[in-house]
C-alpha cells in the first residue's frame, strides 16, 4: 500500500470512530447496568446510591439494579468495578474520600489504582463534617477550642469513627493546621463515638453533619463550625472553618460515580449528562438533603481533578502525621 493509500485508510479508519461514538452513545444502555455499592445497605454510600439507581433507570431506559459488595473498608466492591469490562454496564457508586484514603494509607492492600483504574463520571453528592464538643467544654466557638487545647497540651481528647476514618484524619489535619496537641480516640463507627462524646467520656469530635445534627438541635452537642466553604442550611447558625478563624480547613466526604478505565468517552458522556439532569431536579436534590447530602455535579474532568486532590490532601495528612494502617 503507498503512502497516499495508506493516509486514506487512516483518514476512513478516524471517520468511522467519530461516527460510532455518537452512535454508540444513543444505543448505550442496551441491557441492564449493575452499579456496585462498595458498602453494606443503610449507610450514606448506599442510600445515595439508590437515588442514583433509581433516577438513572428512568433518564437511560434501562434498569440500573444496586449491588452491594461490602468488605474491606469498601475496595472489595471496587477493586471487582477495576476489574470489570469497560463496557459501561458495570458502575461504581464510590465513597470516594474513603477510597482516597484507603489508597494512600494502604497501598500495598487496596486491590486497584485510585487514579488509574477508574474512568471518573460526576461527583454527585458530599456531605458536610462539624466540629461538636459536649456541652461541659468550656468552648463556645472554634477559636476557644483551639485556645482551650493549647493550654492543656495532650489532655483535650478527639474521637473518631476509627482509624483512617475521613473524621480521623480530619482531626489529625486540624492538628497540623494549628498546632495542636491532641489525643485521638478511635471508635469502631460513629455510633460508638456519638455515644461517648454524648456522655461526656470524649470531649470533641469532627463528625458528618447528619450523624451530629439531632444531637447539636437537641443540645446534647455543642457545634462550633462546619468544615465547608459555604454554610450548611441543616445547620443554621454554624459558620464555617473560615468564617470562624481557620481558612484553608475544608473537609467534606465526596460521593460519586465511576467506571473501569477504559469505558468508551461516548458512554461516560451519555451517563454524565444524564446525571446532570438528575441533579438539577429539585425533588432529588431535596432528597439527598435529607438523607444529609448536597447533590452536586462535577464533569468528568472535574471529577478526576478532584480525586487527585483528594489523594494528594490525604496523602500529606497520613505522611506528616505517620498514621498507619490497624
Amino acid at each position: 500500500m503507498n503512502f497516499l493509500n495508506k493516509a486514506a485508510a487512516v483518514a476512513v479508519a478516524a471517520c468511522a470512530v467519530m461516527a460510532a461514538a455518537p452512535a454508540l452513545a444513543q444505543s448505550y444502555p442496551d441491557k441492564p447496568v449493575r452499579l456496585v455499592v462498595p458498602y453494606p445497605p443503610g449507610g450514606a454510600t448506599d442510600v445515595i446510591g439508590r437515588v442514583m439507581a433509581q433516577q438513572l433507570s428512568t433518564a437511560l431506559g434501562q434498569q440500573v439494579v444496586v449491588h452491594n459488595v461490602a468488605g474491606a473498608a469498601g475496595s472489595l466492591g471496587a477493586g471487582q468495578v477495576a476489574k470489570s469490562a469497560p463496557d459501561g454496564y458495570t458502575l461504581l457508586m464510590g465513597a470516594m474520600t474513603s477510597h482516597s484514603i484507603n489508597a494512600a494509607l494502604s497501598p500495598a492492600t487496596v486491590p486497584f489504582d485510585i487514579e488509574k483504574s477508574f474512568a471518573p463520571i460526576a461527583i454527585v453528592g458530599t456531605v458536610p463534617l462539624v466540629f461538636v464538643v459536649h456541652p461541659d467544654v468550656k468552648a463556645n466557638t472554634l477559636g476557644e477550642l483551639i485556645a482551650l487545647a493549647k493550654s492543656r497540651p495532650g489532655s483535650l481528647t478527639f474521637a473518631s469513627s476509627g482509624n483512617g476514618s475521613p473524621q480521623h484524619l480530619a482531626g489529625e489535619m486540624f492538628k497540623r493546621m494549628v498546632g495542636l496537641d491532641m489525643l485521638h480516640v478511635p471508635y469502631k463507627g460513629s455510633g460508638p463515638a456519638m455515644v461517648d462524646l454524648i456522655g461526656g467520656q470524649v470531649q470533641t469530635m469532627i463528625e458528618t453533619a447528619p450523624a451530629a445534627q439531632g444531637h447539636i438541635k437537641s443540645g446534647k452537642l455543642r457545634a462550633l463550625a462546619t468544615t465547608t466553604a459555604q454554610p450548611v442550611s441543616t445547620l443554621p447558625g454554624v459558620p464555617t472553618a473560615a468564617q470562624a478563624g481557620l481558612p484553608g480547613f475544608e473537609v467534606s466526604s465526596m460521593f460519586g460515580l465511576a467506571a473501569p478505565a477504559g469505558t468508551p468517552d461516548a458512554v461516560i458522556a451519555r451517563l454524565s449528562t444524564a446525571l446532570k439532569t438528575i441533579l438539577d431536579k429539585p425533588e432529588v436534590r431535596d432528597q439527598m438533603l435529607a438523607q444529609g447530602a448536597i447533590a452536586t455535579w462535577t464533569t468528568p474532568d472535574d471529577t478526576a481533578r478532584a480525586l487527585r486532590n483528594e489523594v494528594a490532601k490525604w496523602s500529606k495528612v497520613i505522611k506528616d502525621g505517620n498514621i498507619k494502617a490497624d
